[in-house]
């Protein structure tokens, strides 16, 4: 006698379950999309411990007629697809047609519900439909999930940590949907009344408002590929990924493709330790993406999925290296700068700290000399303050006034004060020009005069040996000259003023961590930072106004410039209203 035999439909349906339901966060997830798919513009969530004892679901949905309450219970019912050809391009939420099945077959489950044109409604507990009383719409209930599986119920965590992830998953929902009002009560205290609104507003209703003032703007579109919403600065950067939110198609997914492209977007102004934050939506033909990959529909596969990745990749990183931007004037920073007086400027495309001296006497003959006497008084005609240039042609980060401590730049625009931490800002503009250079394949470099001779260990000996053709490509010439020497011959002409002993040294001590064969194509832009880190002015530098100018006028031409290397702020900036609320002005 054969051993084979098939399983009941009830176990089979328990086995399913195990997939679409693994807790009450799933159940809700599938509820909710099941309401959105019925064309809801209003859903209301109740949750009671967490969603364990129970999940009600009330939308105002098209409804179910009498006859399809039966097998919306059943195994591979559904209403949204109809053959292979349907399945390749869905648009629904769902289309499995098991997840109600499923858990029935877990939790004890009824169904509520009224089309427009129903005299009534009709309610399902389990095989036969009754009449019941509802106004439009649809209402589900599912209390005491696992009571058929108490095994199950040991694996679920406390009330507190069910009803997160069930709010969640509402969040997710709703950041996808802003069109349609959410509530959520738990245990009879609302915790979420979310009405319909635009996508800004509902993010700010659910982020919250500390990711708006660092938060930039993503739309870009290529062909029929498109992707918008919201991206966060690395100022506004998590220890962990609780704020990135991708949707494809209208639905939430955690995709390793789509996630590595944005990783890779931020990997140039972001900490290592640190994850980005976003809202993203990906919209794209149904029928490059297969979404009936997992039972929880989290997982996509892409038809082209490079393709895909390089256009997530650039157009996050065009939003983020946007230009800096200035915002309106303030009504007390008044004062003009005519366009003749600073038309010389001239942003440096190459080196260190450079600026146009014509156009600098330009400016310091208007600052010193320009204005009427009377307009001076004696204590003030021994400081010479640069006025502030009207917004439309003032430079963002305005003109230099000062020098702190040797740290940082105090410039005025037409705002008010700009703080630039100079070393972090220099190391950005390097590392760009680095980078630009690297890509043409034709680094600027400078050959010394005097070879500089440094003297090695054993380890930065065979090191130097194993990568000369590495540090080659990044326009650095060394050769072993003796037993226990290093001779440099030639530097990128942007660091050709720093300590190139020590850039060496440091350069020596990553590389030998890499295999020689492909230490470029893995960590290029890693070494490029590094030699961008020691070639940056230095701390307790004096520079002179030009030189400060000349910084400021770099930032404005560098991409990413807010940012260092480290995914620090490169400058602050403080309005005339911050500054007259510190002092008190005007109360």
């Amino acid at each position: 006698m054969g051993i084979i035999h098939p399983l009941p439909d009830l176990l089979i349906s328990q086995i399913a379950a195990g997939e679409v339901v693994e807790r009450p966060a799933s159940v809700l997830k599938e509820v909710l999309e099941n309401s959105l798919d019925a064309g809801a513009s209003r859903i209301d969530v109740t949750l009671e411990e967490g969603g364990v004892r129970l999940i009600r679901v009330a939308d105002d949905g098209k409804g179910m007629a009498a006859d399809d309450l039966p097998l919306a219970l059943a195994r591979h019912a559904t209403s949204k697809i109809a053959s292979l050809d349907d399945l390749e391009k869905v648009g629904s939420y769902g289309f499995r047609g098991e997840a109600l099945a499923s858990i029935a077959s877990v939790a004890r489950l009824v169904i509520t519900s009224r089309t427009a044109d129903s005299p009534h409604a009709w309610r399902i507990a389990s095989a036969t439909p009754e009449p019941a009383a509802l106004d439009r719409g649809t209402v589900i209930e599912v209390a005491d999930l696992y009571w058929s599986t108490p095994a199950r119920r040991k694996f679920l965590k406390s009330a507190a940590t069910e009803y997160a992830h069930c709010d969640e998953v509402l969040r997710r929902m709703a950041l996808a949907r802003p069109d349609v009002h959410f509530s959520l009560s738990h245990n009879g205290s609302m915790k979420r009344r979310l009405a319909s609104a635009d996508f800004p507003t509902r993010a700010r209703d659910l982020i919250g408002e500390d990711f708006f003032p660092h938060a930039r703007a993503v739309e870009a579109s290529a062909g029929p590929l498109r992707l918008r919403g919201l991206a966060a600065l690395p100022a506004y950067s998590r220890s962990g990924r609780d704020e990135q939110y991708f949707f494809v198609n209208g639905r939430f997914v955690r995709d390793k493709l789509l996630m590595h492209a944005a990783r890779e977007a931020w990997a140039d102004i972001l900490h290592g330790a640190r994850h980005p934050a976003y809202v993203l939506f990906l919209e794209l033909d149904p029928s490059g993406v297969d979404v009936n990959v997992h039972p929880a529909k989290t997982e996509v596969r892409f038809r082209d999925g490079r393709g895909i990745h390089q256009f997530v990749f650039h157009a996050l990183s065009r939003a983020l290296a946007a230009p800096l931007q200035v915002g309106d004037v303030p009504a007390a920073v008044t004062t003009e700068l005519p366009a003749s007086r600073y038309s010389g400027w001239q942003r440096s495309s190459q080196g260190s700290l450079q600026v146009s001296e014509p156009a600098m006497r330009q400016y310091f003959d208007f600052v010193a000399g320009s204005q009427p006497a009377s307009a001076q008084s004696a204590d003030m005609a021994k400081i010479a303050v640069p006025p502030a240039p009207t917004c439309g042609t003032s430079p963002t980060l305005g003109y230099a006034i000062a020098q702190l401590h040797g740290v940082y730049v105090l410039a005025q625009n037409t705002q008010g004060l700009v703080l630039v931490d100079m070393h972090a800002a220099h190391e950005r503009i390097l590392y760009e020009k680095l980078k630009t250079h690297c890509d043409a394949g034709q680094p600027s470099t400078q050959q010394l005069l005097v070879p500089i001779v440094l003297t090695a260990t054993d380890k930065e000996l065979a090191t130097t040996a194993d990568h000369a053709g590495a540090l080659e490509q990044l326009g650095i010439a060394i050769s072993v000259a003796g037993p226990r020497e290093l001779a440099v011959r030639c530097v990128p002409s942007l660091l050709a003023g720093g300590n190139v002993a020590e850039l060496i040294r440091s350069l020596l001590a990553e590389l030998s961590e890499q295999p020689a064969s492909n230490v470029i194509a893995a960590r290029r832009n890693e070494l490029l930072a590094t030699m961008a880190c020691h070639g940056a002015v230095r701390a307790n530098r004096s520079l002179s106004l030009p030189e400060m100018n000349a910084l400021l006028r770099d930032m404005e031409a560098t991409e990413r410039a807010d940012q260092c290397n480290h995914g620090r702020p490169t400058w602050i900036a403080l309005s005339m209203n911050d500054l007259d609320r510190l002092f008190m002005r005007g109360r």
